[in-house]
């Protein structure tokens, strides 16, 4: 199957998804400028942290991500559209057969080549559309913390005081 009919099957098959297990939605906004947390698929570690109040006056947003291609593409746009952002907190379960936390570490870690593919991510399709210009400038201007698999409230909480403590 070549390449471009594979990628439009994946594609329908992620749009159905949408319709058949909605999921409300799918980030909170907070009260701080310059941290910002991914809970990866953790929908109820999600909704437990939007509810916390002294995380949320902390944080400019979290929220989820489920994809390796497109939901990197929107949190390095949203990124980029936030110059104060400066870190992000990665937590919660991996997406099984996605594996978007690894991609963005990767994507942070590597880049992309010249084709749009993540270097190094082990993802089945970590293809982005987004420009080699962003990428660069989305890897200068945010520092990941990797909590993978955390879902502990006190070690993202801890995470955020440090990194609190270190504004300017």
């Amino acid at each position: 199957m070549n390449t471009t009919l594979n990628w439009k099957l994946k594609n329908v098959a992620g749009r159905l998804c949408e319709i058949l297990i909605p999921v409300k939605l799918g980030y909170f906004i907070g009260e701080g400028k310059s941290i910002a947390i991914c809970t990866l698929s953790s929908l109820g570690l999600l909704r437990t942290i939007s509810n916390i109040d002294d995380i949320m006056g902390r944080i400019l947003i979290i929220g989820r991500l489920l994809s390796e291609n497109k939901g990197i593409d929107k949190l390095i746009q949203f990124t980029l559209n936030e110059p104060e952002l400066r870190h992000l907190i990665i937590c919660g379960k991996e997406v099984k057969g996605h594996q978007s936390g690894q991609a963005l570490i990767s994507l942070h870690k590597n880049g992309m080549d010249d084709v749009g593919r993540i270097i190094g991510a082990v993802s089945p399709y970590p293809f982005l559309i987004s420009s080699q210009e962003d990428i660069k400038s989305f890897r200068t201007q945010i520092t990941i913390h990797n909590l993978i698999a955390c879902e502990n409230i006190e070690t993202i909480r801890d995470t955020i005081l440090s990194l609190d403590i270190m504004r300017p």
